[in-house]
């Protein structure tokens, strides 16, 4: 079993997501060991808790710099010997410390279809208001690794959702996480946890069973 983390900063729907996948068998040799919060009042706190998984907050508000909270978590993944980390809404970039420690054992899943919309300041619904002021007809979810920089690790998974006439960025939110997040996320977990990703500089390669 690959003994994995989430973290998480807010309603922990993606969080959600991973729980429900696994009481359902649909994610293979993975142990969800561990809820880390950057915030003490965090939703994704209670569902986490509710599921029966333990919850560490380790609160971003008490930290001066973006190397001294990366530090404080990592240190708690090491203590938990954790495997596999996974950020569900979790609003922070941390820096290389992490990412050193964990390369291409870090899976994000951000709410549009890498290239496009992502980086810096793309987050939440921003992200689908700018789909819409652009004009796009296609957006989607990508599941993808980790890296220092924003949204610009090698592609795990990708899943397009159609742009509706009188969309707004709330219901584009809503149908972008039923049909793409809430699918993509524990299908990319699965397969890392079986072993078949490869990573080849960008490309990520899925092995047959």
């Amino acid at each position: 079993m690959v003994k994995s983390a989430v973290l998480v900063s807010g309603g922990g729907t993606n969080l959600q997501a991973i729980i429900d996948a696994n009481l359902f068998g649909e994610i293979v040799n993975f142990e969800l060991s561990a809820v880390i919060s950057s915030k003490p009042d965090a939703y994704a706190n209670e569902r986490a808790r509710y599921a029966g998984v333990p919850v560490y907050v380790v609160d971003r508000a008490v930290f001066p710099n973006r190397s001294s909270f990366t530090k404080a978590i990592l240190d708690k993944l090491r203590d938990l010997e954790i495997e596999l980390v996974i950020y569900a809404g979790f609003n922070y970039i941390l820096d290389s410390q992490l990412i050193k420690a964990y390369e291409n054992k870090i899976i994000n899943i951000h709410p549009s279809l890498i290239p496009s919309f992502c980086g810096p300041g793309y987050y939440g619904l921003r992200v689908h208001e700018a789909v819409l002021s652009y004009g796009a007809k296609v957006t989607g979810a990508t599941a993808h690794f980790a890296t220092e920089a924003a949204d610009d690790g090698p592609i795990i998974l990708q899943k397009a959702v159609p742009v509706r006439e009188g969309d707004t960025a709330e219901s584009l939110q809503r149908r972008v996480m039923e049909e793409a997040e809430w699918k993509l996320l524990p299908e990319a977990i699965s397969l890392f946890c079986a072993g078949r990703l490869q990573v080849d500089g960008r490309i990520v390669t899925i092995r047959s069973c």
